[in-house]
């Protein structure tokens, strides 16, 4: 298979596999070392089963992680990883993708890692676009630490480092990222493997800077922290899935209009939620992710609850072409080596000319 037949135009310039490749070939001989029941386990199963279809040779493929539960993730992935420094996997994939073009650059990091001491190295790679996917995996808590409040948890957050509850206001990593005006953000939630896996190799197709929020279940330190949205009895009201060029509603789906019982509406320069019943089919809002203009899904990310996250949108927020940083460098390099003769020579000239050179 050639590049040019990849189906995921994201990853053009890295070299294909030979052969077809399953998941085997994709699970490393260490042992995997998280609590019983983390979340990690769900994402790591999803991305081993992902991998092969991407058609990549594997050691052309490269995961770098910061510190933290998550970071352990390039150790359990027979491809090429780095376990870097806390919070600045974000600057050495950077530095990767923009001297490798055949290169397919991940990035696998934590709310604490990416959000906290990280939080500058993140948003720089979004707004430059750098041709990486960064999945950040939101557990809304410390757990590599043994349970401090982190940059995500909500306010009145009882831990050992909070014992009064915290006072802080939490970063909503989806605006974050549509703030620094982020070409692809999405979320996505551990246990949906079939949405995790759509939502994956949307930001594999992407070129430029895809960041995925994963919703992560920490079982020791914050358990339950995602109760509402997988929850069978209380999803269905909970989550409000984005889905492009459908209406944006959710809650108990009437069968006649295939609508759900809730509705997302413009309202005054923002949205706000009504009743289905009591609104204009009209005004319902109808989900764009490519609109260019990136003030719509920075709207619908602040639906999201800070709280008790009894309610959060899911899905693909905002996917759009813009030119990549590295794409950009490399064509500056090939311009500058290319030259004029003229410049070429008067420089060879001066490099050789002696020891001391006049200025004039």
């Amino acid at each position: 298979m050639s590049t040019a037949e990849l189906p995921f135009p994201g990853l053009a310039g890295v070299p294909t596999a030979d052969s077809p490749q399953n998941r085997k070939e994709y699970t490393s001989d260490q042992e995997v070392r998280w609590c019983p029941g983390c979340g990690d386990y769900a994402v790591l199963a999803a991305v081993q089963g992902f991998l092969p279809e991407l058609g990549l040779r594997r050691e052309n493929i490269v995961f770098v992680s910061g510190i933290g539960c998550s970071s352990r993730f390039p150790y359990y992935l027979d491809t090429y990883g780095m376990h870097s420094i806390h919070g600045r996997a974000p600057a050495i994939a950077t530095g990767l993708a923009t001297a490798r073009e055949d290169l397919s650059v991940w990035v696998v990091t934590g709310d604490g890692d990416a959000l906290s001491i990280g939080g500058n190295h993140l948003i720089h790679a979004l707004r430059r676009n750098v041709n990486m996917t960064i999945l950040l995996f939101n557990n809304r808590i410390y757990g590599l630490t043994k349970g401090q409040y982190s940059p995500t948890s909500e306010p009145g957050k009882v831990t050992k480092s909070t014992p009064m509850g915290s006072v802080d206001n939490p970063f909503n990593p989806v605006s974050l990222a549509l703030g620094a005006e982020g070409t692809f953000v999405a979320r996505t939630v551990d246990s949906d493997r079939k949405h995790l896996t759509h939502v994956l190799s949307a930001a594999a197709a992407h070129r430029g800077t895809a960041l995925v929020e994963i919703y992560q279940n920490c079982p020791i330190f914050n358990d339950g922290a995602f109760d509402a949205i997988k929850g069978n009895d209380t999803k269905a009201e909970a989550i409000i899935p984005l889905e492009h060029g459908r209406p944006v509603t959710f809650g108990a789906v009437d069968a006649a209009t295939g609508l759900g019982s809730q509705a997302v509406v413009r309202s005054s320069g923002g949205l706000r939620v009504s009743p289905t019943a009591e609104v204009d089919p009209a005004d319902i809002l109808v989900h764009d992710a490519h609109d260019p203009d990136p003030t719509t899904a920075f709207a619908l990310s602040r639906l999201t609850d800070a709280g008790t996250l009894h309610r959060a949108p899911i899905g693909i927020f905002r996917q759009v072409e813009h030119p990549t940083y590295d794409d950009q460098a490399r064509e500056q390099i090939v311009t500058a080596r290319q030259g004029t003769p003229a410049p070429r020579e008067a420089l060879a000239g001066l490099l050789h000319s002696g020891d001391t050179w006049t200025v004039v």
